[in-house]
């Protein structure tokens, strides 16, 4: 069994949940975060049941507190010793547009969606380089192609996108890899975690309801055949432990499918040679 160790933010459900418990199974020390400790049972009945209880230690992260993220990473520093792995997992949904919502709530999805994000990665790339370790974050298939009434949520999600495919040759100069993984629907909490009131949603939706219930009609859809949260978790296991790990993973055929209609690079190595060089880096 290793001794390498990884934080995992959002680990209370779905794809956060199913990645500690797989890491663990995987061999790793599984620092599993989330914002509100008292939603750590689900969690820590999975690892059990996996076999993988004493692998799995819960501590409180809140991703938008960069005092919690601070506090957190020292702890993990000075229990373990060593931080090998980050996986930016935390994250949430927002459906909506423009017009009838506020520039307050977009703000809001960019506070845990990207600037959560940014938070995490700055404070854990000290210890990362130190061990040449590896930050994956769990992006969406939104994050490269923009979704009606997901404005705010598409516009976090690209702006990790081109975070982290900016950073990575930067990175790379200092031996960390980096890697986003891009989910489709996801048969989780996190869809009943965006908390839609359908009906109140259609009523106040005015010139804009037709196009709603149409949306919304097509991802009830979509997320009946959804992968579940253990599929797509799978790649973020494999850019833990692949010896050299894409830039750009997708979890699922359709998810890469998906993605193939504006992305022809779909490892990210293309812009990984031309922007390395941009650095100095000469990518093999």
């Amino acid at each position: 069994m290793s001794d390498k160790t990884v934080v995992i933010t959002g680990t209370s459900s779905g794809i956060g949940l199913a990645a500690a418990v797989a890491a663990a199974r995987a061999g790793w020390q599984v620092v599993a975060t989330m914002r509100d400790l008292g939603k750590a049972e689900p969690l820590r009945k999975a690892a059990a049941d996996a076999g993988v209880g004493e692998r799995v230690r819960v501590k409180r992260l809140d991703v938008v507190d960069p005092e919690s993220i601070a506090a957190c990473l020292a702890e993990v520093i000075a229990e373990y010793g060593r931080l090998d792995a980050v996986v930016n997992n935390a994250g949430a949904g927002q459906v909506g547009t423009i017009e009838q919502g506020t520039v307050d709530d977009v703000r809001a999805a960019m506070e845990v969606n990207f600037f959560g994000v940014v938070q995490v990665t700055r404070a854990a790339l000290p210890h990362l380089r130190a061990r040449g370790g590896r930050l994956i974050t769990v992006t969406s298939v939104g994050g490269v192609i923009g979704q009606p009434f997901n404005e705010a949520y598409c516009a976090a999600k690209f702006a990790v996108e081109g975070f982290m495919e900016s950073l990575a040759p930067v990175a790379a100069t200092v031996g960390v890899d980096v890697t986003v993984v891009e989910p489709g629907a996801v048969a989780s909490e996190f869809v009943a975690n965006v908390s839609l009131d359908v009906p109140a949603l259609l009523a106040a939706a005015g010139p804009y309801a037709p196009a709603l219930r149409s949306y919304i009609e097509r991802t009830q859809a979509s997320f009946s055949g959804a992968q579940s949260p253990a599929e797509a978790a799978a790649p973020v296991v494999e850019a833990l432990t692949a010896e050299r790990p894409p830039l750009r993973m997708q979890t699922s055929d359709w998810a890469r499918d998906f993605v193939a209609t504006k992305l022809g690079d779909l490892d990210g190595s293309a812009v990984q040679n031309l922007t390395g060089a941009w650095v100095g880096r000469t990518m093999s």
